[in-house]
């Protein structure tokens, strides 16, 4: 069925979705209080200002949502096609981050310092598999996907995954083959292929490991997760601290800002990867299960969204994002509860950090921007 874009900015802008981007706002303003409430008692004691880390992910939050409306101005149609451009930057920046010039810090290279600001390139890595693959399927919608192709797009999307493997960010590299699933699924490539694709990514996980890719705490902390109870005071410590702190808030929880783990920093890097903590310990099960309420209708308005969509690249960008909005989302809160192994991916709009706010940010930009072309 042929697109109509004749559609005028005020018509189009008529069908923005606002109970999708309430949802995302919500998120994030939580997350910009959770950040200070996990922060504000270590900065205390440090004699620093406790509103810093407040104060950037606010800064953050309103920059991710500039850019986000920014994307809703540009039918996505040309955003495709800018698709490889964005790629492109991607790669330098992953490629730029293992020279001498990135940083450096827990075991892992995948920072550039800025000042006092840090860009992780790896956050957009993802985004930059949704936007290439999708630009190459739109290119080639005509032609039926052959074995030539399916391996194109594995070398697309497999670029920037061995540069994030590399760093080591072997969560990252999780999502990233999570989203080109998704996307494989909806360009309807033959299961045998994609059963055969999952089959190569298990022997992949498999050698990664035995060609000691990840250092041995890297290794450890990974699967924790199986037996947490054997190693409580080494490798499984976050864990041990995380399930602590959601358990000790009960129902109702302890109160905004009365948290024991999380005003004694029990919980390591609370703020960043166990943001779910802060949020279970102080507003309890109903407040951690209303914040995952809320992703649910989030990724439903997703999925709505992309059922709606009228073309092939609509309904592939769209199904990326929900792809990784989708596994972050259950993988993050996953490993904080012992289900899922840690791999320190952050929490959609809840997790501090300024690279990982613009990349989600941007993604239901791009879903805001597919629904507004492709009305009810």
């Amino acid at each position: 069925m042929p697109v109509d874009r004749s559609k005028s900015w005020t018509q189009t802008l008529l069908h923005f979705d606002f109970t999708l981007f309430m949802a995302t706002v919500s998120i994030a303003f939580l997350g910009v209080i959770m950040i200070y409430s996990a922060t504000r008692e270590k900065l205390l004691l440090a004699g620093l200002n406790p509103y810093s880390y407040l104060e950037r992910q606010a800064l953050y939050v309103m920059f991710g949502i500039t850019v986000m409306f920014v994307l809703l101005t540009i039918d996505y149609h040309q955003l495709g096609n800018l698709g490889f451009l964005f790629y492109g930057g991607v790669v330098l920046a992953l490629l730029a981050v293992l020279t001498p010039i990135g940083k450096r810090a827990l075991g892992s290279q995948r920072w550039f310092q800025i000042g006092p600001l840090q860009l992780q390139p790896s956050e957009f890595a993802a985004l930059a598999i949704i936007f290439a693959v999708a630009a190459y399927l739109q290119a080639h919608q005509e032609d039926e996907i052959d074995a030539i192709m399916l391996l194109r797009i594995l070398v697309i999307a497999g670029v920037p995954m061995v540069l994030v493997i590399k760093q080591p960010d072997i969560g990252t590299a999780l999502v990233m083959g999570f989203v080109l699933l998704t996307m494989l699924v909806l360009a309807r490539v033959p299961l045998g292929w994609l059963t055969v694709l999952i089959a190569l990514g298990l022997i992949g996980v498999v050698a990664i490991v035995a060609l000691g890719v990840l250092q041995k705490y890297q290794l450890q902390r990974l699967t924790s997760f199986v037996n947490p109870n054997t190693s409580t005071l080494q490798n499984g410590y976050n864990l041990a601290q995380s399930k602590i702190a959601i358990g000790s808030g009960g129902l109702f929880g302890k109160g905004l800002f009365n948290g024991t783990q999380t005003n004694l920093s029990y919980v390591p890097e609370q703020q960043t990867d166990f943001i779910f903590t802060a949020v279970g310990e102080q507003l309890g099960f109903v407040g951690a299960g209303g914040l995952l309420l809320i992703y649910a209708y989030m990724t439903w308005r997703v999925w709505c969204i992309m059922k709606r969509a009228k073309d092939p690249l609509g309904k592939i960008l769209v199904g990326g994002v929900l792809g990784f909005l989708a596994f972050s989302i259950f993988q993050n809160a996953g490993m904080t509860m012992g289900i899922m192994p840690i791999t320190g991916i952050p929490l959609p709009f809840l997790s501090y950090g300024g690279s990982a706010a613009l990349a989600f940010f941007a993604a239901i930009g791009l879903v805001l921007n597919v629904g507004m072309r492709n009305p009810r």
